[in-house]
């Protein structure tokens, strides 16, 4: 058994102590080494970047190389010299640390400048680092900057930040700035790697890129997700032990999900998702990895943004293999709907239901619902309406089962958008892009179809088939069918009030066959009217068999109104038709106000 007093987390105990042995900075090292080897130091450097990518470990590093008594023939501190030490040990006079997250008054700062002012007794210069910078105050900002800007020969300032837009411009203008860049996955598994074999643990490459993964750039992060994920694994950290340890959802579920969304099993996505949150997934986070995968899909389908999927090399071929199973204007759709879902669910009082009904959708984007049933949806289909083939005019949807009986009169079709067009027509339009495609003129259409839009309905034989016609209905009817049609949407509606008050009172005419007057007597009746127009259109359509019916509304204006009267001089001649209101009003000494 180890000694438990003896172990370093591998974030101190593989911290950088030379310029080679920093990850994923290879051109900032080689600067600064370059400058130190040339002599040309600056007396203020700015390291600004992510957090965990080295910031602090290359100040250290660039102040133990320049105080270096016997510096290697590569420009690296020698690590053995008493300097080196006394830097490595943290007792060094000649390296000044402040964390101006905790000291960043105006007094910690003075207390600084009092230090720079002490030359160094060891060594040729002295440094001070500044680490979180940006949380200084304003006026411990001010009462640096004349230090910052002619500090003695011997003093060099290294600021660190996360945040440099919170540097003021006073400050930056005094130094060399460094921007240090996320770390990559490879390279972060590259120097896992090391850091498991130094450790003698096993572990599964696999594994490894899911922690450099989780550690978004920052190699401090990866290193404290390693020695959890080692800690919990005693035989070796494999794929799934990291994947429990890390509450990390397996691509395998984003692959099956995808899978299904290809092939339009709903019912497939659902069981998938019913399982991850058995798993105790959380359902944003699970909206926002889907997304995240459809991401990595859509990048993977050109060769020249396949380094932007930051993966393994296996992940990335099995992303490859994937994204050819739709088309690319899929994923942007679905990428629509995601980001829809991320942005309704903290509103969402039935979180669940908005998951399932996104999923719904992905799997319905290659098979767009046919009307009446697509009026709810906004997103256009993905099929090309010009590619259906010449010889089928009608747009693919589920057939009728054989043992259907034929309709004479009006035969039960596929979804069809219009009659049959001729060969110098426009090829018919799918219902799903009706929006975003131009409106086509049918070859035959009636009077009533070119002024108002036509009604769905579905096929009366409910039993046999699913499909449904948009042939427009032209039934004749007569004034007593109206009416009764009329009075039937009365005793429906019972709890429309308005409504039903301006039909009682309300005259019907007759213009034409399907066209009528209704002549009221309130403008607050033809607002009632308007704002169930549709409603009651629709209505009466569907009881008369006529989808020609329209109804207008206007004011009787052979109706005169009585102005209202202002409130004193409606009193006024209360008074002059009740005597008894006068003598009443005479007795309490009220005055009639003007």
């Amino acid at each position: 058994m180890s000694d438990n007093s003896q172990y370093i987390v591998s974030a101190r105990k593989y911290r950088p102590a030379t310029f080679a042995s920093v990850v994923g900075q290879k051109y900032l090292t080689s600067t600064l080494k370059n400058s130190i080897s040339t002599g040309r130091l600056a007396q203020a450097y700015l390291f600004c970047g992510p957090r965990g990518v080295g910031k602090t470990s290359c100040a250290r590093i660039f102040a133990r190389t320049i105080n270096c008594t016997n510096p290697t023939p590569d420009g690296e501190a020698c690590g053995v010299c008493d300097s080196c030490q006394a830097i490595t040990k943290g007792n060094s006079f000649n390296l000044i640390e402040l964390d101006a997250a905790s000291n960043n008054s105006v007094d910690d700062i003075r207390a600084l400048i009092e230090q720079v002012n002490v030359p160094p007794q060891q060594g040729r210069y002295k440094v001070f680092i500044i680490d979180e910078v940006h949380m200084l105050s304003s006026q411990a900002f001010n009462a640096f900057l004349k230090t910052l800007e002619e500090p003695p020969k011997y003093a060099i300032f290294i600021l660190a930040t996360t945040e440099k837009h919170k540097v003021i411009p006073t400050i930056l203008s005094r130094c060399q700035i460094y921007d240090f860049k996320r770390i990559t996955v490879d390279d972060m598994v590259e120097h896992l790697k090391y850091v498991a074999a130094d450790r003698g643990v096993s572990a599964d490459p696999r594994a490894l890129g899911i922690i450099a993964r989780k550690a978004d750039g920052a190699m401090r992060d990866a290193l404290s997700i390693f020695d959890q994920v080692a800690a919990s694994s005693p035989n070796g950290i494999t794929y799934e032990s990291t994947l429990d340890n890390l509450n990390v959802l397996d691509y395998d579920f984003y692959f099956r999900l995808v899978d299904a969304f290809a092939s339009g099993n709903i019912s497939d996505a659902l069981l998938i998702y019913k399982d991850i949150r058995d798993k105790g997934f959380d359902s944003l986070f699970f909206i926002n990895g889907l997304a995240n995968h459809v991401r990595n899909l859509m990048v993977a389908a050109d060769q020249r943004t396949l380094p932007l999927l930051e993966l393994d090399a296996d992940t990335a071929e099995s992303f490859k293999a994937q994204t050819a199973k739709l088309p690319l204007q899929w994923y942007y759709a679905a990428m629509k709907i995601l980001n829809d879902a991320d942005y309704k669910y903290r509103t969402s009082s039935n979180k669940q239901l908005l998951v399932e009904v996104t999923l719904i959708r992905l799997c319905q984007l290659q098979q767009p619902a046919t009307p009446p049933f697509d009026l709810a949806e906004d997103l256009p289909s993905l099929r090309n309406p010009l590619q259906a083939p010449a010889n089928n005019p009608e747009i693919s949807s589920a057939p009728a089962p054989a043992s259907a009986p034929t309709q004479s009169a009006a035969p039960v079709q596929s979804a069809r958008v219009d009659p049959p067009l001729s060969a110098s027509t426009t090829p018919p339009v799918a219902p799903a892009v009706r929006e975003s495609a131009p409106k086509l003129k049918p070859a035959s259409s009636s009077s009533h179809s070119t002024r108002r839009p036509r009604s769905f309905r579905l096929s009366e034989n409910r039993e046999t088939t699913t499909a449904h016609t948009l042939e427009e209905r032209h039934e004749d009817f007569t004034d007593e069918d109206f009416n009764r049609a009329w009075e039937e949407f009365m005793a429906a509606h019972s709890d429309m009030h308005i409504l039903l008050s301006a039909m009682r009172v309300a005259q019907k005419e007759r213009k034409s066959a399907t066209e009528f007057m209704l002549v009221v007597e309130h403008p607050a009746q033809i607002q009632a009217f308007e704002s169930s127009m549709t409603q009651l259109v629709m209505f009466l359509r569907e009881r008369l068999r006529n989808d020609g019916i329209s109804l207008e509304t206007r004011i009787n204006e052979s109706i005169e109104y009585e102005k209202p009267l202002p409130p004193h001089e409606f009193l006024k001649k209360a008074v002059e038709h009740n005597a008894s209101l006068g003598e009443f009003l005479k007795n309490i000494e009220a005055e009639i106000a003007l």
